[in-house]
């Protein structure tokens, strides 16, 4: 899973006209169109992949002055080789990190942050967070990401010219397909990167389905259906994973799944001395991309699968969430929803989160009644997200900045009510 949801992202950024070197970004929140898995609305995101198959490729990062911009750059295999950025290896002083591909011997140069990779190819994320909405701090926040550079060891930063491709409005479709097209992504990952050791078993079960380094995969109709039954049975497993939530509160419907602990526990590589945990590591790339090495403090996430009676939520039918006042977030909050057989915004949507930077109808205490359905009540469409009739949806409620009251579960968030 982590592997061919890499192939995905790595198509739509070229579908761009991008190429290696170059560098996508959203000008403004994401709305639907930004089809990668559980982004938010509220950032301003950065994309790029490298390959360093004929040689190192440095990545220049910029001091986050004026702005913040932060994310990790990973491997084929979405193991994350650093965090960058304020919480990173530069501190937030910015930095040149250098990729190095896994044929390189010797020690390499110093004045880099030097990355070792086990794969070929890559990717990095960032998200720009503006101080506030105002155009000049947007402006600052977009020029962070037009101080990143991208280019080969053997080059010169001013020898080369980076693009940078804004991508807002643009279909940006870097989710992976659940059916039998999956193993055709897996077949061409698999044929441009090394083997890993921990992948020998696999890579001789794979064999039985016609997939093998060095030789063409090419399925027949009858192996073609058995695959995507296949990767329809895996969906659902992934599915189950993820709406399979630890309570945050006693009796909440809000909670985090296990696959986010043991991720963390293991840098998100889901290795340990005694196995390599494929359950919890497809569940988490089914459901995100670009896992930081340290997960820090500066946010919280917790999923939202089900309303207070313990039913799944449903596109066709109407629900709301009270948010308390004074929510514990020193930066902002937000609450997202997302396609739950996708993991991605709903096709269309015309409204996919609610957040504190909105201009949002409060109650007299502060606190803001959240609606969410087909069609938003009328008087409340500021306060409304879209639901799509007929498809299956999750919540993620973020906290940016979270506060002791938060972590101390003080402040308690109400389940997701059904109205009707």
């Amino acid at each position: 899973m982590p592997i061919v949801s890499v192939e995905a992202m790595r198509r739509a950024f070229f579908s761009t006209g991008a190429k290696y070197g170059d560098i996508v970004y959203l000008s403004r929140p994401a709305d639907w169109h930004f089809q990668l898995t559980t982004p938010n609305s509220s950032s301003l995101y950065c994309y790029l992949n490298y390959n360093i198959k004929d040689g190192p490729v440095v990545l220049e990062f910029p001091a986050t002055v004026g702005a913040g911009l932060f994310g990790s750059i990973l491997d084929a295999w979405q193991v994350p080789l650093a965090d960058v950025g304020p919480a990173g290896e530069d501190q937030g002083k910015g930095g040149k990190y250098l990729l190095l591909g896994p044929d390189f011997e010797g020690e390499p140069p110093p004045g880099y942050f030097a990355l070792r990779s086990a794969t070929y190819s890559g990717y990095a994320a960032f998200r720009a967070i503006p101080k506030t909405r105002s155009d000049e701090d947007t402006h600052k926040a977009l020029a962070l990401i037009k101080q990143l550079r991208l280019y080969p060891f053997s080059q010169s930063a001013t020898s080369t010219a980076p693009r940078y491709i804004d991508i807002a409005g643009r279909l940006f479709d870097g989710t992976a397909r659940m059916d039998d097209t999956l193993f055709d992504s897996l077949a061409r990952m698999l044929n441009e990167e090394p083997v890993q050791t921990r992948d020998l078993v696999a890579m001789g079960q794979l064999r039985s389905l016609g997939i093998e380094q060095g030789k063409e995969f090419n399925p027949d109709t009858a192996m073609r259906a058995i695959l995507k039954n296949a990767a329809a049975e895996a969906q659902q497993l992934f599915i189950d994973a993820i709406t399979t939530i630890t309570p945050y509160w006693p009796n909440s419907n809000w909670g985090s799944s296990s696959y986010i602990i043991s991720g963390a526990q293991t840098s998100f590589t889901y290795q340990t001395a005694d196995l390599l945990n494929v359950d919890d590591r497809g569940a988490m790339f089914f459901f995100a991309c670009a896992a930081p090495q340290k997960l820090g403090a500066a946010t919280l996430y917790l999923n939202g699968p089900r309303d207070r009676a313990g039913d799944f939520l449903d596109g066709g039918k109407s629900y709301s969430l009270h948010v308390p006042p004074n929510v514990p977030a020193t930066q902002f909050w937000a609450v997202t929803v997302y396609d739950l057989e996708t993991a991605a915004f709903i096709h269309e949507s015309p409204k996919t989160e609610i957040n504190s930077y909105q201009d949002l109808q409060k109650n007299d205490d502060g606190s803001v009644d959240v609606f969410f359905g087909p069609k938003a009540p009328s008087g409340k469409e500021s306060n409304w997200i879209y639901t799509e009739p007929g498809k299956p949806w999750i919540a993620i409620f973020r906290f940016y900045g979270p506060e002791q009251r938060i972590h101390n579960k003080s402040w308690v968030l109400p389940d997701i009510e059904r109205l009707n």
